[in-house]
């Protein structure tokens, strides 16, 4: 029989799509300075489940997408105090790499906007999107900060 003790083929993660389509938005909101209406609209006109340059864009939850970069933005000043607060000593958020700063503001958006989902899920997620672009510390670095912020914007009973 094939295919026994393999796991099935999941479907895209449509939500985890659109967690990293937001961190793609934010970086680009962050580095060429567009406004939060012109980068939604773009990428839901063009790059959800698109393909584009030749790189095919996950199918991604639209509004999941538009919630955390709509959410980031307009909760910026109550995000990045946390992320700040989370952070060791000689790390600093405006000198930190753009992707791992919007990783950092989507993941702690989640974690205190989204309380039906579990912590380890948000987590995971982002540390994953952070192994997608790099190879050194900076997955280590988004799992410490978001495990030390949600320890702080979530009871425990709220795993």
């Amino acid at each position: 029989m094939t295919g026994e003790g393999k796991h099935p083929v999941k479907p895209a993660n449509q939500r985890g799509a659109a967690r990293l389509a937001a961190v793609q938005a934010l970086y680009q909101m962050d580095i060429a300075g567009s406004g939060v209406l012109e980068v939604v609209a773009e990428y839901e006109a063009h790059r959800l489940g698109q393909e584009v340059d030749g790189e095919t864009y996950l199918k991604a939850d639209a509004s999941w997408f538009r919630s955390i970069v709509a959410g980031v933005v307009r909760d910026q000043t109550k995000i990045d105090p946390l992320i700040r607060g989370a952070l060791q000593d000689d790390w600093s958020l405006s000198r930190m790499d753009s992707t791992v700063r919007a990783i950092l503001r989507s993941g702690t958006f989640e974690l205190i906007e989204r309380k039906d989902v579990p912590i380890a899920v948000i987590v995971t997620e982002y540390v994953e999107i952070a192994q997608a672009f790099f190879t050194e510390d900076e997955p280590k670095l988004v799992n410490a900060v978001l495990d030390r912020i949600a320890k702080q914007v979530r009871a425990p009973a709220q795993k």
